[in-house]
């Protein structure tokens, strides 16, 4: 089955929940086409910030219910990472939110010490792999693009490998590489969703959101500007490369420490 995937590529409120929700609520009730999966930026309420003593929310917060309504609005999955507090601690944590109001979450595992998110934030240590409309799918936070030991597809467990980012424009060259990269060796979807803009360290952020075929060539690949866009993948497509080019057949073993 085909598999509706928007995703969204806007500018952000510099740490002000309420204002980026009221934001993503009117572009979506304005843009949104039907869809089954809805992807938001990383950290889509704050912006990137290591500010999670005053801005993170409690697991069960705000903005967990604004996907909640959201989902059940559109009919979807939405999926987007916030900072969260938990048993004192902090994650950069990815809810991936069904219409049903039923979620799975996944937190960052790697955490990006050019920042020093790592002295704010505790790595995660759980993959997650969901299921929708007959795909699985890996969603993934921006720094772990970077790693692809822990993004390996091994036994082909996941049809669509997904980032939601916050990755500055300086560096945009090895994000366009990266997530092409990511989809040839995993013979795999990847969806990377990245924001634009400046935030209120002086990053600019120049977008290059994109959807990457399993050879390789982008089927979506968007500018520096604001915008909406959806793209139907085709299961079918992934199916028949994977049987005529198994290239995970030979794939090295390996365990994660």
């Amino acid at each position: 089955m085909d598999l509706r995937v928007t995703i969204v590529q806007t500018a952000l409120h510099w740490q002000d929940a309420e204002a980026n929700r009221k934001m993503f609520s009117e572009k979506l009730a304005n843009a949104a086409p039907k869809t089954d999966l809805i992807v938001l930026p990383e950290m889509f309420t704050t912006g990137f910030s290591m500010n999670a003593p005053e801005l993170a929310e409690e697991a069960g917060g705000p903005s967990l219910a604004w996907m909640q309504q959201e989902a059940a609005r559109h009919h979807a999955v939405v999926t987007g990472s916030v900072m969260v507090q938990e048993n004192g601690k902090y994650y950069n944590r990815l809810f991936w939110v069904r219409p049903d109001g039923s979620y799975e979450k996944y937190d960052k595992r790697h955490l990006f010490r050019m920042a020093r998110e790592h002295e704010t934030y505790t790595s995660g240590t759980d993959q997650l792999v969901v299921e929708l409309k007959g795909w699985r799918i890996r969603p993934l936070v921006c720094y772990d693009l970077r790693f692809p030991v822990w993004s390996r597809n091994t036994g082909n467990r996941y049809d669509l490998l997904l980032y939601v980012a916050n990755w500055p424009k300086v560096r945009s060259l090895a994000w366009s590489t990266l997530l092409q990269a990511r989809a040839i060796e995993n013979i795999a979807y990847v969806a990377g969703v990245n924001r634009i803009g400046t935030d209120g360290n002086n990053h600019p952020y120049s977008g290059d959101s994109a959807i990457i075929h399993p050879k390789g060539h982008k089927l979506l690949e968007t500018t520096e500007a604001e915008g909406i866009h959806t793209l139907t993948l085709s299961k079918q497509e992934l199916i028949d490369f994977r049987e005529i080019f198994p290239a995970h057949l030979d794939a090295d073993e390996f365990r994660l420490g």
